[in-house]
């Protein structure tokens, strides 16, 4: 492969990674990804964004800077913001889970949410780009001729000098025609906007020379090119070597499921489940993608709650493995947690959503609430999964849950099915990688380990779901 300085920006963090010829880590970072408040909401903080990614360049041991040949972007779908010709901003960077453009959506009839869904195999919500688009067009200062960029199509404008979008990432607008793979002017319409607030589109593989001011500025070589990767979960797909036939489980501050397919699924199923399907970062395959609010969130949200470090969770989490791998926990003094903790998942995807918790006892402990979050992570995953209605050859898990071997045990014993967890922490970083170096990822050199099922413990966990299905259901209807 080529060696490549890799920037994931996702909702919690910012990956910034350097990759040898080998596809060896050479260096790498990580920090908060950086936002501010406007008067809408929460939208990215590009100064300070920026000038990490550029430190983390020059602070690159100079050898290593030297021989760089691509920088590959990727990022969290949904996010962006409009760009004048010049580059500069006509609209915050927005967030992919802000609403602000919501009430530019509340007008369509049925026939449009369903003709929308056939052209754009995405469900009608105000988290995908077009209601973002056709608010920052209305608010936006002196627009004309600015394009809507994702956070990291951006990033790869102010390097290049270019504006453009890349198909994943274009089929996480809203806008995208997926069989003529091309804009929509006819959905564009339906908000009131023009096609041509959309820039041109490029494959992941295609990328564009940095400017030579770019090039000054952090050291880099001048025929260095930049690409944009694509949307983080289908970039880690990229990494985790997926094939037709396996699931991907791409965890990180949300959880996302992901098939390849050869065609999209827009039957009455589908739509009725609200899966978002999209291409695929090399543009060859489309995807079908169900994502989980609450994944790796859960953490923080359980540290608030509890009061406690992350440190004292992960001892927690450990312990509680060794007990459930033990036999020693009873399933019958755990509570039922619904992990709404950032809206709900499909086929609902309620924005307003909130998390319940039931059963609680006089001798409930902390350690039984640990225990229950992620019984009810794995719960609901199992109801995500099951609207995919296909059974997985092989299960893949990338991201922070591979670190986590009570979510895996508990996934894959409620499953019935076993996992294949990556050990090595950056296979989206990695994917990236490939895709800039035009070459396949590499499921080996995510030093995947088994995660097998126990057939006492899957019993025992069908036997309790079947037991709570009703109580479950119920808190999935209590009304935010």
């Amino acid at each position: 492969m080529l060696p490549t300085i890799t920037v994931d920006v996702g909702t919690t963090s910012v990956k910034l990674c350097m990759f040898d010829a080998g596809g060896s880590l050479r260096a790498s970072a990580r920090i908060s990804t950086p936002t501010q408040t406007d008067a809408w909401g929460d939208v990215y903080d590009m100064d300070a964004l920026t000038a990490a990614i550029e430190g983390f360049i020059r602070g690159l041991d100079p050898k290593h800077r030297a021989v760089a040949q691509r920088i590959a972007i990727t990022g969290v779908g949904e996010s962006g913001g409009l760009v004048r010709s010049d580059l500069s901003l006509a609209s915050p960077m927005i967030l992919w889970h802000d609403h602000r453009g919501a009430d530019y959506l509340a007008h369509l009839t049925a026939i449009e949410r369903q003709e929308i869904y056939q052209v754009t195999g995405l469900p009608v919500n105000a988290n995908y780009g077009l209601s973002k688009v056709a608010w920052a067009v209305a608010n936006a200062d002196a627009a004309e001729g600015a394009q809507w960029l994702n956070i990291a199509e951006y990033l790869a404008a102010r390097m290049t000098g270019r504006r453009w979008s890349e198909y994943s990432l274009a089929s996480r607008t809203m806008a995208l025609d997926l069989d003529g793979r091309a804009w929509s002017p006819e959905i564009c319409a339906l908000v009131g906007l023009d096609v041509d607030v959309f820039p041109p589109l490029r494959t992941a593989v295609d990328g564009f020379a940095i400017t030579a001011e770019f090039a000054r500025e952090v050291g880099l070589p001048r025929d260095l090119q930049v690409h944009v990767a694509g949307h983080d979960h289908m970039v880690g797909a990229v990494g985790a070597e997926l094939s037709r036939g396996e699931l991907l489980n791409s965890t990180g501050t949300t959880e996302g499921l992901l098939f390849l397919r050869d065609m999209p699924s827009v039957d009455e199923h589908s739509e009725g489940s609200k899966l978002s399907n999209g291409i695929s970062c090399a543009g060859s395959d489309f995807t079908l993608f169900a994502s989980i609010p609450t994944g790796g969130s859960a953490f923080a949200t359980l540290q608030s709650m509890l009061g406690i470090t992350a440190s004292q969770l992960s001892d927690c989490i450990s312990l509680l493995h060794e007990r459930y791998l033990a036999g020693a926990v009873d399933l019958r003094d755990i509570p039922l947690v619904l992990p709404q903790f950032r809206g709900s998942p499909p086929p609902t995807k309620r924005a307003s959503a909130r998390g319940v918790i039931a059963n609680l006892r006089p001798d409930t402990t902390c350690e039984d609430i640990v225990f229950g979050c992620f019984l009810g992570l794995a719960l609901q995953f199992e109801d995500v999964f099951e609207l995919f209605r296909t059974r997985p050859d092989r299960l893949k898990v990338i991201g922070p849950a591979s670190a986590n071997p009570l979510w895996l045990q508990l996934k894959a014993d409620l499953l019935g099915i076993p996992l294949s967890a990556s050990r090595f922490p950056e296979v989206v970083s990695r994917g990236a990688q490939s895709l800039a170096s035009g070459e396949q990822g590499d499921w080996d050199s995510c030093e995947p380990a088994d995660v097998l099922v126990d057939p006492g413990r899957h019993a025992m966990l069908s036997e309790w779901r079947d037991d709570i299905r009703p109580q479950w259901e119920y808190l999935k209807d209590v009304p935010a």
